[in-house]
């Protein structure tokens, strides 16, 4: 039988959603997952204990308020219900007993304990592109005090922030710390923590096939409206939500990886200290030239030229990176074979696939000569759901992640990728020269410092 969510359960949403959420940074993630001992594990369980039912709780309150009738999709209600089951399993799941002593230890910084660097605000949050803001995302960061507030009064003064609805919160850079200097950590701890992280590996398989649901879910919306193109506001929304899915996955991601991963010199949970982006880059570049290889039935694709140094690191998540430059390529190749033709192997032009590591960020640029895009067509291109492929359709039971996308088709290469280079302070532009070919920028910031944009 299919989970609805009980009248009882929209109170707890809606007190969760009073809450605002806690940003982390990459930097922060790094400093504190390090050697973590059992006791480290437990506080960052609490954090996400307190933390993802308020993401989740925001997320579903969005999904029952979406405009022009775009909640009562069944899709839309599918995934409404997998966010309800998974922060019900969350506020549910029961809590550690411990005895004074740990308890204690669990509160007090050890000797040698340095605060957690503060976070700075994500540049996602004030954009001013060429293009409309992706993200209306400012507000609900500020309002941290070193307490909780318990007072529901939401007529308190925030200094003229906009949110003043939202109850106030520990900063996160004062929560993470456990004295592990010569404590023995009881069982009950370390069984606690492999509970909770198998009740997460549950919760991130319910939400692998997220994305293309609500894709399902906005076509089905536009087949009932008869609409071409989804309206502005409902853009935002998948901007909001789907930024919104990186950060939980993240958090529940690198859990997962701390919890159950033996210890690497150069990983701290899904976070790889030293990323090689010669590396990444390279095996992004064998990957999508075998999917275009494989759509087109060619024996070889267009040749990518990288022009990268071998020794180019920065702590990052690759599979963030991965994503990004594999979605990129597949644009790229798809547009060079269908100018020149699939059995113009040997006419292909290279593309270009250049990195350069600045004073704060790390730039890849790929350039191709597949024709380029109209100017009228370039906001489009940032939109959900559109394509330039033929027959846009998903399957109706449609499973695939992020990360197992066609070659083209429903039209979140772009928007997507964008998001994930935006998660951890980057960006995303794109120029175009109409009748000659396209420049992508991807930029990538190698400071790590700056905390998720939370909508």
């Amino acid at each position: 039988m299919a989970f609805r969510i009980s009248s009882s359960l929209w109170e707890r949403v809606h007190h969760f959603a009073s809450f605002p959420q806690t940003g982390v940074s990459l930097q922060q993630m790094v400093l504190f997952g390090q050697n973590p001992s059992q006791g480290t594990l437990l506080k960052a369980s609490q954090f996400l204990l307190e933390e993802l039912p308020i993401r989740l709780a925001h997320r579903i309150k969005e999904l029952d308020q979406l405009p022009h009738n775009l909640s009562d999709m069944p899709s839309i209600q599918k995934v409404k219900n997998w966010y309800g089951q998974s922060f019900e399993e969350l506020i549910a799941f029961p809590p550690i007993r411990l005895p004074p002593h740990i308890r204690q230890a669990l509160m007090t910084p050890p000797p040698d304990y340095h605060q957690l660097p503060e976070s700075i605000p994500n540049p996602s949050l004030v954009y001013t592109g060429d293009d409309y803001p992706a993200l209306d995302l400012t507000g609900s960061l500020s309002k941290y005090t070193n307490g909780f507030n318990n007072n529901n009064n939401s007529n308190s003064n925030n200094n003229g922030n906009a949110n003043t609805h939202h109850k106030m919160r520990i900063p996160m850079e004062r929560r993470y710390y456990a004295n592990t200097s010569g404590i023995t950590w009881p069982p009950e701890i370390r069984d606690y923590n492999r509970r909770f992280t198998k009740s997460l590996e549950t919760i991130k398989k319910r939400h692998d096939p997220t994305v293309t649901t609500v894709a399902q879910g906005v076509l089905e919306w536009k087949r009932s409206c008869k609409a071409r193109n989804i309206n502005l506001d409902v853009q935002h929304w998948l901007d909001r939500f789907y930024m919104s899915r990186i950060g939980i996955r993240f958090l529940i991601g690198q859990h997962i990886a701390l919890n159950t991963l033996q210890p690497h010199p150069d990983y701290v949970g899904i976070i790889c200290t030293r990323s090689n982006v010669h590396e990444i880059v390279h095996e992004a570049i064998e990957n999508s030239r075998f999917v275009c290889e494989e759509h087109y039935a060619m024996f070889k694709g267009p040749p990518v030229q990288l022009i990268c140094p071998r020794d180019l690191a920065f702590p990052y998540v690759p599979g963030h990176l991965s994503h990004i430059v594999f979605e990129l390529l597949k644009n790229s190749l798809r547009a060079v074979v269908e100018r020149f033709g699939p059995d113009k192997e040997d006419m292909f032009p290279p593309i270009k696939v250049i990195v350069v590591e600045g004073k704060e960020d790390i730039t890849i640029k790929i350039s191709d000569e597949g024709g380029g895009i109209p100017r009228s067509a370039i906001p489009l291109i940032w939109t959900y759901m559109y394509t330039t492929m033929e027959g846009q359709s998903l399957e109706q039971d449609f499973q695939a992640s992020d990360f197992k996308a066609p070659m083209a088709g429903f039209g979140y290469g772009l928007p997507l990728s964008r998001l994930y280079a935006r998660y951890f302070g980057g960006d995303l532009r794109l120029i175009s020269m109409d009748g000659f070919g396209t420049d992508v920028y991807i930029h990538l910031n190698k400071l790590s410092s700056s905390r998720e944009p939370l909508p």
